[in-house]
């Protein structure tokens, strides 16, 4: 018996607790809500300096952001033309460098159209070391060597793109 009035006691003691903790509670924020709503023309004045603030920056971002993406995008642009540009003279050069291997007729009109297409990118790696020849076909090395400097000197001006594109302007 003993067991169920101390069991009832603390039962009825916990609802107290609880009602008085609701109570406080709804206090507490009848009292924030009226505040909020009874502000002081200075009170007033500082929540409008501190939200244009945060308006401005919002702002501020977002004109960033945009200035980044459109900066991107004209970057990414460019790297594309590169890109083909590129690729045009790998290929190009690439058939030079069949032609040569299959002893290609050098009067024919194709074979003159590439040669002269490519002379402007393959005359600065002619010389640079001799093309083995072996029954009237001929591994032209300074093809190879001019592919091999354009395939470098693309991938250092992606790579620069790239790190142009990715820069951050803010510390």
């Amino acid at each position: 018996m003993e067991d169920n009035k101390l069991t009832a006691d603390e039962a009825r003691r916990v609802a107290q607790h609880e009602s008085m903790k609701s109570q406080v509670e709804r206090d507490v924020n009848a009292d924030i809500a009226e505040r909020a709503e009874h502000t002081t023309g200075a009170e007033a004045h500082e929540m409008d300096q501190v939200a244009g603030r945060f308006r401005g920056k919002a702002i501020g971002e977002v004109v960033g952001t945009d200035r980044e993406v459109r900066r991107a995008r004209v970057l990414a642009r460019i790297s594309q033309i590169i890109d083909y540009l590129f690729y045009v003279v790998y290929t190009l050069l690439a058939i030079r460098l069949v032609l040569a291997l299959i002893a290609a007729q050098s009067s024919n009109g194709f074979v003159q159209l590439i040669r002269t297409v490519t002379d402007p990118f393959y005359s600065l790696f002619r010389g640079i070391v001799a093309s083995p020849s072996a029954g009237g076909f001929t591994l032209v090395l300074p093809i190879v060597i001019a592919i091999i400097v354009y395939a470098l000197l693309h991938a250092g001006i992606t790579r620069l793109l790239r790190l142009i594109a990715h820069r951050r302007t803010e510390i």
